[in-house]
């Protein structure tokens, strides 16, 4: 079926992302940072003298105690069980090579990204883990490579919605179940070395990378290859906008 588009009026938002942090994204679900600094590289140091950040499990010693182990550090669910079809479902590791996003210069200082769709899988969580790395000598490792916009959801309401059908090209209505509340729209820029879990039936905007190289992703997730189980989309007008500093591109050039 084609993606459904919103039949009300998309009120404007002007959205400043937000650096990408546990704290500030877990009411949409989990940001995973690392939690050692970037200048421990040669050996780990004792697990006494490790400062425990919050929400961060208890650091064990592994590999032969080479290696610090945080367990664990995001959810994998599961609620397909619960789904209309009661089709089963497996653990699908995918890879995504996402392509930078054409932005909208609005100055020679400022560049905006539209959102005029948001997608939603109900009952799995979504981890999105980059690949791609640069030295610290680049002296870009604190650099943002993609945006992370996300939505509420408006529970156990309805909002009307028009879907063109594919052999008469005609628009016929439709009702969507638990829409996203556009009015509160928020992105989040995430850096190197961080990845994100999506919380199972968390709106969301596709993958946004910015600056002039792709980023690839291992995506872990849930599927039960019944389409409007795994993954449900609406699309909308103009109305929202996230700001991107016209620089990014520069700066990321190098990566």
């Amino acid at each position: 079926m084609a993606t459904p588009t919103l039949t009300s009026h998309t009120s404007p938002l002007h959205l400043t992302p937000e650096p990408l942090t546990p704290d500030s994204f877990a009411p949409f679900g989990t940001a995973i940072v690392p939690p050692l600094p970037h200048n421990l590289i040669a050996k780990p140091p004792p697990l006494s003298s490790l400062q425990q950040q919050h929400g961060t499990p208890t650091p064990v010693l592994a590999n032969q105690s080479t290696a610090i182990k945080y367990s664990s550090i995001s959810p994998l669910q599961n609620d397909y069980p619960g789904s209309p079809s009661g089709q089963p479902s497996s653990a699908r590791m995918s890879m995504f090579c996402c392509f930078p996003r054409e932005l909208r210069h609005a100055s020679t200082t400022m560049a905006l990204f539209d959102v005029r769709i948001l997608e939603r899988h109900p009952y799995t969580t979504q981890t999105f883990t980059p690949l791609n790395s640069a030295s610290e000598d680049q002296q870009i490792a604190n650099e943002p490579l993609y945006l992370v916009i996300v939505a509420p959801t408006l529970k156990d309401q309805t909002i009307a919605a028009a879907v063109k059908n594919p052999t008469t090209r005609i628009a016929e209505s439709v009702t969507i179940i638990d829409p996203p509340d556009l009015s509160k729209v928020k992105a989040f820029v995430a850096r190197r070395g961080q990845a994100v879990t999506y919380g199972a039936g968390t709106w969301h905007a596709p993958m946004v990378v910015l600056g002039k190289r792709r980023v690839d992703f291992v995506v872990v997730q849930f599927a039960n290859g019944v389409a409007e189980e795994d993954c449900q989309e609406v699309a909308f007008g103009e109305g929202v906008e996230v700001e991107v500093d016209s620089n990014e591109g520069n700066r990321l050039e190098k990566l």
